[in-house]
């Protein structure tokens, strides 16, 4: 609420700001709005603050407990062969569609003169994308936010800390716990948000008018259409494994869709959702196996966004990206977006990361802050989708889904 109620008044302030605009030259402007800028600068910052800990506990920690996944083999297979499966079509379909749809074509923003290089970097060489994956030292990686390397170094630490058995239990617990605390901070960071989101609508409509708009109204129903494309290819997929009970599915998940929808979140519905799953049928032992793992590994709504976020903001500078750049984006996304919690906006941080990662301006992460809560929605509602069916497909692979009718 907090956030709609800011985001009006920066439109309205904004657009008495933009017609007193009307004679005075560019410099003028700038340094009336330059108060309103420094509040989504401040917010921006504190998000970039989080990013390399968060990707860097969080992962560790999915990394090292699959060696719960080695323990059920067979069930640990398929599993993350279809949520492998699914994170690539979640994130293809969103860069197809933005591809298609050029939200951002029409913003025609100016690249801020704080990201230096934003203008030329549209492209990476094997050498620079082989330069980015690899690195010389986690915290040089970590002060510059060079998220793929902090990947690549979480990779290494969870699998060697599940290698060493119980002394490694002690640093997954540590970690979890470390993880979390940075997850309460990202609470209260987000609750800068609605300052940040006054600033940034004042800003971007004094400067570029009330036309603006359109293109946002626009960006949420194209990316709701995303959504509805891909609720169709799981349901399609998921057709091929359980038949006509899929339609017994979504009857059971419909209550815990809703929940996610209403509160922002897909944690909020996990609780119902794991009841659900086994009134519908499934065998508790891989519900309860399947399902906490698809919570860090399997949000198809939020990976849709990933690249559909990422990729407007280019668009929004005028910055064309190359196909095989684009690709590079999406498998970047394929690393960050693992064991990044489902809570409210985490999905922004994500964004952040890899902005700095591909040299895309990171101030046009404030371009999405009004509109978030309102594509958080689907988003959520789409991971506690994916994340049943995956549960109900896996269920029907082991022969542990019952016919049951409740």
């Amino acid at each position: 609420m907090y956030i709609i109620l800011a985001m009006v008044a920066g439109i309205v302030l904004g657009f008495f700001l933009n017609k007193s605009f009307a004679g005075k030259t560019a410099a003028a402007q700038d340094s009336i709005l330059e108060p309103f800028s420094i509040l989504a600068d401040i917010f921006l910052r504190l998000i970039k603050m989080i990013v390399a800990p968060l990707v860097f506990t969080t992962l560790v920690v999915g990394v090292a407990k699959q060696g719960n996944i080695k323990a059920v083999g067979r069930i640990g297979g398929k599993t993350m062969l279809w949520f492998i499966g699914g994170s690539f079509v979640s994130l293809f379909l969103g860069m197809v569609l933005v591809n298609f749809f050029q939200p951002g074509a029409s913003m025609h923003l100016p690249i801020p003169a704080s990201a230096p290089g934003s203008s030329t970097q549209t492209s990476l060489s094997i050498r620079d994308f082989i330069g980015h994956i690899f690195p010389t030292s986690l915290f040089e990686a970590m002060s510059r936010n060079e998220i793929l390397q902090v990947v690549v170094f979480s990779l290494f630490f969870g699998v060697a800390t599940a290698a060493m058995g119980e002394k490694g239990h002690i640093v997954i617990k540590g970690l979890d716990a470390v993880a979390h605390v940075i997850l309460k901070m990202t609470g209260y960071i987000m609750n800068f948000a609605p300052v940040a989101v006054f600033g940034a609508m004042t800003a971007v409509i004094a400067k570029q008018g009330l036309g603006i708009l359109s293109t946002y109204s626009k960006f949420i129903g194209e990316f709701y259409v995303g959504l509805l494309i891909l609720l169709a290819i799981l349901l399609f997929a998921t057709y091929l494994f359980i038949r006509k009970k899929v339609v017994g599915l979504l009857r059971h998940i419909k209550e815990p869709a809703l929940i996610a929808f209403s509160t922002n979140s897909s944690e909020a519905a996990f609780p119902k959702l794991m009841l659900e799953l086994e009134r519908f049928g499934c065998d508790e032992k891989i519900v309860s196996f399947v399902l906490p793992l698809g919570y860090s590994f399997n949000l198809a709504g939020s990976m849709m966004y990933m690249t559909f976020a990422s990729l407007f903001i280019a668009q929004s500078y005028g910055i064309n990206l190359a196909a095989g750049t684009q690709i590079s984006m999406l498998l970047v996304l394929m690393l960050t977006s693992k064991g990044i919690a489902g809570v409210p906006r985490a999905s922004l941080v994500v964004v952040a990361g890899t902005l700095a990662t591909f040299k895309i301006p990171e101030a046009g992460l404030a371009l999405l802050l009004g509109i978030d809560p309102l594509l958080d929605m689907g988003r959520a509602s789409m991971n506690v989708i994916g994340n049943s069916v995956a549960t109900a497909v896996v269920c029907k692979m082991e022969g542990g889904l019952k016919d049951v009718t409740v």
